[in-house]
């Protein structure tokens, strides 16, 4: 599970992420919206670790993500799927991810198969395109075998059969009881993903409800997620 507390994050004058508070329960996928500069990303990367807030708390499983003795095993992540040694294969790529956390190369192989890349595994992923990337990127979330997976736009540079390969992943590993967190922007595909939303505009909290409660008020999600935003955007919620 995650759980925000009040969480805030302040970068000089810009206030990225103000007193968010919500969780994330094991068992379904939520999607993660807000348009751009709403401060998602930041709230992921507070998540992480990877920022410190300025205030509240940021917990995975009761306690900060950056106190955990085995991080892989715990919480995988996709924040950027471009971060990756361009000179180095695949499967060397991943071996070096796993070996960090003790992990062996016969899950690196595992999750290059479950990707789709194991007939790649020993190109340069320098050489791979975006959507590639994204399906290596995923190949790193999935390798400590972690109840705690958050992916940033992992459809990006997908085509069509890679989108719903993206949807039916997402859907089966929340059917096996792990906590998923999916950012996007494509309104239609997070309707047939998600069963629950979260959306944020100008770093707080607009709404958290699931797809149907959304759906039953609003013609489409796209509807409400443009409404509820638009609306946080005019009675003043900070920058």
């Amino acid at each position: 599970m995650i759980e925000l507390r009040n969480l805030t994050k302040r970068y000089g004058s810009t206030l990225a992420v103000d007193s968010l508070s919500f969780k994330i329960e094991p068992g379904h996928v939520t999607g993660f919206l807000g348009p751009n500069g709403a401060g998602k990303s930041t709230t992921m990367r507070l998540i992480l670790g990877l920022d410190s807030p300025t205030s509240g708390q940021a917990l995975v499983n009761g306690h900060r993500y950056a106190s955990s003795s085995r991080p892989m095993h715990e919480v995988g992540a996709l924040l950027d799927a471009s971060a990756v040694h361009g000179g180095r294969s695949a499967y060397n790529h991943l071996l070096c991810l796993a070996r960090t956390n003790g992990i062996g190369p016969t899950r690196v192989a595992e999750v290059l198969e479950q990707v789709g890349l194991a007939g790649v595994a020993r190109k340069r992923a320098g050489g791979f395109s975006l959507g590639m990337k994204q399906r290596l990127g995923i190949a790193s979330a999935l390798l400590g075998d972690p109840g705690v997976l958050m992916f940033d736009e992992p459809v990006n540079g997908l085509d069509p059969d890679g989108v719903r390969w993206i949807r039916d992943l997402m859907r089966s590993l929340a059917a096996e009881g792990r906590t998923i967190l999916l950012s996007s922007h494509l309104m239609s595909e997070m309707a047939l993903t998600a069963e629950h939303i979260v959306i944020v505009g100008r770093g707080k909290l607009v709404a958290e409800a699931t797809v149907a409660e959304l759906t039953a008020c609003y013609p489409t999600l796209e509807d409400a997620y443009l409404t509820l935003t638009a609306d946080s955007i005019q009675y003043g919620a900070p920058r």
